[in-house]
């Protein structure tokens, strides 16, 4: 039996990772996969252990967190300690050591193990766009590289914004505009089309299903968007919707899958009735207005105010877009 090993912080996995690794897994008969980390790390290690274990299935894949120096100047034990570390998890005698980094060849003298250098970085082929990739240049522009992010990685970077507020407050027209600029997918809104389809008092009811089927809307969609999706609304504004019109507010909907950020739009529009909606007197929608508002406070979720006309209410979108962490 050919044994393999390799390791890394993966921080995060990315296509050269990957690469590595499923070529190293066709030369041997089992793979070990060694996921390294600190407790400072700008992603938690077991976040990144879960990850590996789920895009690398058929390779052993196993962890190691505790404090240990990280190169050997750093400590005149730093061999004998990653001596150690690599027996713990790997007892059996290793025939490849795997790497994409010219550390491997010294690695592979301390722990044994011929070494294997897979990757464009050790072999010298600069212009791989895969094997050149840099974990830290993607910690600090995910966008940039999104292609080359297996999907729970994507799902850690992506980052979903919900447009939020009273009727006629210029949501829909905003998501298209942010869309066409950012080439953000966008989830329109179920509420919309359940009014259009079925007439008459909304219920209960239809109000908690309109909430569950915007959260699965959503979900559903994120697997195919980039680095920003755009709901139109969510369950927090249904939450709004049901204490308006029925004077309660549906536990199950302030409960529900919540947003990274929320646009909430202030009611400086001027109303336009375009069939479903309700309120036109004064009153009534300013009632509205900080109802809506204080859902976001209830929920303690981050929001920001989204006013102006025009052009300047889709740059105050853009700026509380672009400050997101």
């Amino acid at each position: 039996m050919k044994r393999g090993f390799l390791l890394g912080k993966f921080m995060p996995p990315h296509a050269g990772h990957l690469s590595l690794i499923r070529a190293a897994r066709a030369l041997v008969d089992e793979l070990t996969v060694l996921v390294c980390w600190l407790p400072d790390d700008p992603i938690p290690g077991e976040t990144r252990l879960q990850w590996m274990r789920a895009l690398a299935p058929d390779c052993r894949v196993v962890g190691h967190g505790a404090v240990v120096p990280q190169a050997p100047e750093d400590s005149a034990d730093f061999w004998p300690i990653w001596r150690a570390i690599v027996a713990e998890v790997h007892p059996e005698p290793i025939d490849y050591l795997f790497a994409g980094e010219d550390y491997g060849a010294e690695l592979a003298r301390q722990v044994g193990g011929f070494f294997v250098p897979l990757g464009g970085r050790v072999l010298g082929l600069s212009d791989d766009p895969v094997a050149g990739l840099s974990a830290s240049a993607i910690r600090a522009d995910p966008a940039a590289h999104w292609r080359y992010l297996p999907a729970p990685v994507q799902a850690h970077y992506r980052r979903t914004v919900c447009l939020h507020g009273a009727e006629s407050t210029g949501k829909s027209t905003l998501a298209a505009a942010l869309a066409a600029e950012t080439g953000a997918l966008t989830v329109g809104e179920y509420g919309r089309s359940h009014c259009e389809v079925h007439e008459g008092p909304l219920t209960l009811d239809d109000l908690l299903l309109i909430g569950r089927a915007q959260t699965a809307m959503i979900a559903a969609a994120a697997p195919y968007a980039g680095p920003l999706l755009i709901a139109d609304t969510d369950a927090l504004m249904t939450a709004a919707w049901a204490e308006m019109l029925l004077g309660t507010r549906p536990a199950a909907l302030m409960q529900a899958a919540k947003c990274d950020l929320y646009l909430l739009f202030e009611p400086d529009l001027p109303w336009v009735d375009d069939g479903t909606r309700f309120f036109s007197d004064s009153a009534d929608r300013h009632r509205f207005a900080m109802i809506v508002e204080q859902v976001l406070v209830d929920a303690g979720v981050p929001f920001a105010r989204v006013s102006g006309q025009g052009e300047a209410r889709l740059a105050a979108a853009r700026a509380a877009i672009g400050a997101m962490e």
